[in-house]
């Protein structure tokens, strides 16, 4: 892709996570005070939407990423991840007064849902499942949609069947599975690791969610863990 364009596709991916609204032309060039017109931008939305990066929900409204453009942006543009002080004295902490795993894995999965806002769920080697973090998920936009609410609940009713399934890979590093690679649902992403006793933790989100920042905090949980 035409570097240019790679970064007009950051951007944008970048805004519709922090704001869930679609991304305009105007809105664009005033928010990073771009030397070019809107019309120019336009026409950048446009190619990419050629490439099936961006797509325009309705014809007066602005782009929107698409499956794909997530996926290319969590491949190329994440970069290395980084862990913060707080990220790990806060992990240490748990891990020194919570040696028994399945504990610990809660107690980590709390502290991952009310730093990152969305839910966090816990596969255990007895095959039990704990989730926590729902009001959190079930209040970012997309969920204003009944049918996705709905569709959520499913999930968790068949929870424990669906991790032990899960766990039959290991997660050694903080993998993101999104969209249609997602277990949990096709409109949404999600980040996860197998920690030590094979205990999955999962963070789950929409699709439009915070990747880097899920990615690095999950990482923050397994140098502390392991």
């Amino acid at each position: 892709m035409d570097p240019r364009l790679e970064r007009v596709l950051t951007l944008a991916i970048e805004d519709f996570i922090a704001t869930a609204d679609p991304v305009g032309s105007q809105a664009f060039v005033t928010q990073h005070a771009l030397e070019v017109s809107p019309a120019t931008v336009r026409n950048w939305f446009a190619e990419l939407e050629e490439q099936g990066m961006l797509v325009q929900p309705h014809t007066s409204a602005g782009r929107i990423p698409s499956e794909q453009a997530y996926r290319w942006y969590v491949d190329q543009q994440l970069g290395d991840p980084t862990v913060g002080k707080r990220e790990r004295e806060m992990f240490s902490r748990i891990g020194t007064e919570m040696p028994e795993p399945d504990r610990r894995a809660k107690a980590a999965a709390k502290a991952c849902a009310a730093t990152i806002g969305i839910a966090a769920i816990v596969g255990t080697q007895a095959s039990d499942s704990y989730y926590t973090g729902l009001t959190e998920l079930f209040g970012q936009p997309e969920f204003r949609e009944w049918s996705r609410v709905v569709s959520m609940g499913s999930v968790l009713d068949k929870l424990d069947e669906r991790l032990t399934h899960i766990r039959q890979t290991t997660y050694a590093q903080p993998t993101i599975l999104l969209g249609r690679e997602c277990p949990f649902g096709e409109t949404c992403g999600c980040v996860m690791v197998t920690l030590p006793s094979n205990t999955l933790l999962v963070l789950l989100g929409p699709m439009r969610m915070q990747y880097r920042e899920t990615r690095n905090l999950l990482t923050a949980v397994s140098m502390a863990f392991n």
